[in-house]
């Protein structure tokens, strides 16, 4: 068990947050931990969470439109003031780790010339982190980019293009910077 898990008291103000949220859901898993202030905004009906999730305070998940779809694997932790929104599709693996302040968006604005870019259309690509990723403080995951199993991004980075399984990556732009042994 780790550290974090092993310091949480699954106590009542869990279980009510569980429980208000569970209908609203497409899924709410067993023991997931809803820390105080998180929202589940928009379209929490698109929102998936499995088993054992800690959600921390702050945390931000939108289904921007009635077509996004969000889904958070076992035993993964959404740290704090995370923004996770989609208009496409964002699928976060089983035993990752996502640590504070990481903002995940799979749309982002037109840049047409002739026309205000609020007028123009979102383009959307889905985001997707595979299990036992680890994405460290401050980290930017832009629209279309896969996240490998086991994959690690250093803290601060801006990734904008998909990253191997087990490698870590690190900058922004992100580049490879090493591979776990």
């Amino acid at each position: 068990m780790s550290q974090l898990r092993q310091h949480l008291k699954y106590g009542f103000g869990q279980k009510w947050r569980a429980f208000r949220q569970k209908r609203r859901l497409s899924h709410l898993g067993s023991h997931v931990w809803i820390d105080k202030n998180v929202e589940l905004m928009r379209y929490p009906i698109n929102i998936r969470i499995e088993d054992e999730v800690v959600l921390k305070e702050g945390a931000r998940i939108c289904a921007c439109n009635d077509r996004a779809k969000i889904s958070i694997g076992a035993r993964t932790t959404i740290g704090y003031h995370n923004f996770i929104f989609a208009s496409a599709g964002i699928e976060i693996g089983s035993d990752c780790l996502i640590a504070p302040f990481v903002y995940l968006v799979d749309s982002d604005h037109g840049i047409q010339r002739d026309q205000l870019i609020n007028k123009q259309p979102n383009q959307t690509a889905p985001i997707k982190i595979g299990n036992g990723a680890w994405i460290a403080s401050n980290v930017t995951i832009l629209k279309g980019v896969e996240i490998g199993e086991g994959a690690v991004i250093a803290a601060n980075s801006v990734v904008n293009q998909t990253v191997p399984a087990f490698e870590i990556w690190g900058g922004s732009p992100a580049k490879k910077i090493g591979e776990r042994e």
